[in-house]
This record gives structure tokens, C-alpha cells and sequence, in this order.
């Protein structure tokens, strides 16, 4: 008697596990995911995302998980990057720049050109020998016009603080909800993807044509802008053009081996366009 007494005594007298229960492991690959999505939340964010699906844990938890996954769970990272705000609000964001070109006869000229972040797409809205206050605020009239016929929803606006663009110009990006984003001074990363378009431009047209006079730029233009958005391909949308979506892959063996590939040239073989043979 004395023996089983004593040895339920043992069974029943066994220390417990010490300290805060293991979290679930769902729980803590939730945690992760929700940083992982919205990595401007710190720690306290992601702690009442999970109390409004009711997943009941303390915010010194989600702290543990965080650090445990070298992730710094303090509010130092709620300030948001500004290559984070290019991404979040790229299918709202329209850029432009201002591109300096010199005629034949020595004559200088002045493009206006914008890109819409999401899909590449550029729009030429015009050069000018004159670069006016009048001419630059019709140039915005202008593209929110095209912008609302296009169905586009732009939201902001990025351009550098060159002195060409008047007040009447931001006037009329606001009175069409368009909030104006200037960037810093000699910070041309701050309109990355409008400089891209820039090099691109003077690369691939404007080092390589000899421009007569304005009619024969705009000309140009017109042509590198339906190059540029119906046939380029663009690596910053994994290779898709802006107003032409990528065919479907050739898996036809036969196909494969007996590609029939012409080549159509624009502005005189300047640009190369290649496409299946009809």
C-alpha cells in the first residue's frame, strides 16, 4: 500500500514545463507573413491585425517571434522608403522630365515627355523651341485630358523643380486630384523610372539621328513613342510592352524549326522592329 501510495505520489508530483508556452507554429508563420506583406507594421500593428481575426497572443509575443526571426520588431521601421512608395502606388503614378536636344542648324529644343510607373507607358506631349508658361500649362491640360479618356487614375505626379514648369501647371494637375510629388534637388533617383527613359531616348533616337528642325523631331518622337509602347520590350515588366502584352510561348516543335522572323525598320533603320513573317 505504502508503494502505491508512493508511487502516485511520483507520477503526480512531476515538475512542469517552466515559462510561456510554445507558440503555435501557425500562429508565428502568420506573424512572419503579415511583416513579410507590410513591412512598414511594427510590432504592435501586426498584434491588433491578429486580435481582429482573433488570434488571441501578447504583443511581447509577437515581439519574441520578430526578433527570434532577426527582424527588428521596433517602430523604427514604419517609416516608409521611398522605393516602397513607388511600388505601392505605381498604377497612380505619372512622371516627367524635361529633355534638352540641339538641331542641325544649331537651334535648341525642348521635349516635354511623361511615363505612367505601372505600365511604361510614355506619352510625348510636345517640344518646343520656346518652352512658355503658356505652352507648358497646355501641355497639362492636355494630358489630363488624354489621361481621363485613357480611363487613367493618377494620383501623383513627379517632377524635378526646373523653372520651366509655372504655377499654372501644378494648378492644373490639382484642380484634377493629381497631388504634385517634386523631387530633391540633384537627386535623380527620386524619378528613376523617368531618367531610365530619358537614357533610353538619347541612346537609342537622339545620339543617333541628326534632327533638322522641330517638325522633323516631333516626327522622331512620334515614332519612338509607338516603338517604345508597342514593341519594346521592358525589363521592369518582366519584358512586357506597355500596349501589347506577350504572345503566347511557341511550343510547336515545327514551328521552332522553321522560324520565318522579318524585320520591319522605323526612321530610316534607326529603330528594328522583328515579327513573325505572315
Amino acid at each position: 500500500m505504502t508503494c502505491r501510495l508512493a508511487s502516485h505520489h511520483a507520477a503526480t508530483s512531476r515538475p512542469r514545463r517552466r515559462g510561456r508556452p510554445r507558440t503555435i507554429r501557425s500562429i508565428r508563420a502568420l506573424v512572419l507573413r503579415l511583416v513579410e506583406e507590410n513591412p512598414s507594421w511594427g510590432y504592435r500593428r501586426v498584434h491588433g491585425e491578429l486580435l481582429t481575426l482573433g488570434v488571441t497572443v501578447a504583443a511581447s509575443t509577437v515581439w519574441e517571434i520578430l526578433r527570434a526571426a532577426g527582424i527588428d520588431p521596433a517602430p523604427d521601421r514604419v517609416a516608409t522608403t521611398w522605393a516602397q512608395f513607388l511600388r505601392s502606388q505605381a498604377d497612380a503614378l505619372v512622371a516627367a522630365d524635361f529633355i534638352e536636344t540641339i538641331t542641325l542648324t544649331g537651334t535648341r529644343l525642348y521635349i516635354l515627355a511623361v511615363i505612367e510607373h505601372a505600365s511604361r507607358r510614355v506619352r510625348v506631349l510636345g517640344a518646343t523651341a520656346h518652352p512658355t508658361a503658356a505652352w507648358v500649362a497646355q501641355t497639362a491640360r492636355n494630358l489630363v485630358m488624354d489621361l481621363e479618356d485613357a480611363g487613367c487614375q493618377v494620383r501623383y505626379f513627379i517632377r524635378d523643380r526646373d523653372g520651366r514648369y509655372p504655377a499654372l501647371f501644378d494648378a492644373v494637375l490639382a484642380d484634377a486630384g493629381i497631388t504634385l510629388v517634386r523631387s530633391g534637388v540633384r537627386v535623380p533617383r527620386m524619378n528613376v523610372v523617368m531618367e531610365r527613359w530619358v537614357r533610353t531616348c538619347r541612346h537609342e533616337l537622339l545620339d543617333r539621328t541628326l534632327i533638322f528642325n522641330q517638325r522633323h523631331l516631333l516626327h522622331a518622337l512620334r515614332e519612338f513613342e509607338i516603338f517604345y509602347n508597342g514593341h519594346r520590350p521592358h525589363q521592369g515588366i518582366a519584358n512586357a510592352r506597355p500596349l501589347a502584352p506577350l504572345p503566347e510561348p511557341i511550343t510547336d516543335p515545327y514551328r521552332i524549326a522553321h522560324l520565318n522572323i522579318r524585320r520591319r525598320d522605323r526612321l530610316g533603320g534607326i529603330l528594328h522592329e522583328y515579327e513573325h513573317a505572315a
